[in-house]
């Protein structure tokens, strides 16, 4: 399976100075990705290469998100100090993933500040909400030149460092355990909670580790 985004959750007032924190330690800029509206959430996207991307997100104002499991997800992770949130899976076809899991996946789109609304589906979030280690999935409707990666600078995300148990995911996944995504490196280790550690990019002036 493919790698989509991991997404990064703050509250509001720490958006702005997160994408600033994070973009000088990458050595490149945040774009804005506008609002989700049925999610009560909007975020800040870094295109990385191999169709991939890093999402800042937060939780509005807005009731929304208190009645969606992503808005809960990003407020929840923000009021307990923020940082790593997820994890999100790309796939040509749902409808397998909805068979096995036996859950239905929802609509969710996207409209950007110029306007164009970017459309997709995706399952798993509730899983996610409750155990952290979970990824969730993505099918993309838009056009994969409105894919959110559009206009990577060669950023590239390498390595995820994920604390939690790997059989468990291996059997979630459908995938070898040893190497659950093509072309990022997995990395099971121990801490406290879990969920994303630690993820590692390869930028131009080398490795970077965002904790």
């Amino acid at each position: 399976m493919r790698l989509d985004h991991v997404s990064y959750a703050v509250s509001p007032g720490e958006l702005a100075d997160t994408i600033q924190r994070l973009g000088a330690s990458l050595g490149a800029g945040f774009v804005d990705g506008g609002k989700h509206p049925s999610f009560g959430t909007r975020n800040f996207i870094l295109p990385l290469a191999g169709g991939m991307y890093l999402e800042v997100v937060s939780a509005l104002d807005h009731p929304a998100a208190d009645r969606a499991p992503f808005g809960q997800a990003v407020r929840k992770r923000a009021e307990s100090g923020g940082g790593w949130l997820g994890w999100v899976v790309a796939v040509n076809d749902l409808t397998p993933i909805e068979k096995r899991l036996g859950r239905e996946a929802v609509a969710g789109h996207r409209t950007r500040p110029d306007g164009f609304e970017l459309q997709w589906k995706q399952l798993g979030v509730i899983g996610t909400l409750e155990d952290a280690q979970l990824p969730f999935f993505v099918q993309w409707i838009s056009s994969r030149d409105e894919h959110p990666s559009a206009n990577a600078n060669g950023l590239k995300l390498s390595k995820i460092e994920i604390s939690g148990d790997s059989t468990s995911i291996s059997e979630y996944l459908a995938e070898p355990a040893n190497h659950p995504l093509e072309d990022v490196d997995v990395e099971w280790v121990s801490a406290d909670e879990p969920g994303i550690v630690a993820v590692t990019f390869q930028t131009a002036n080398g490795l970077v580790r965002i904790d």
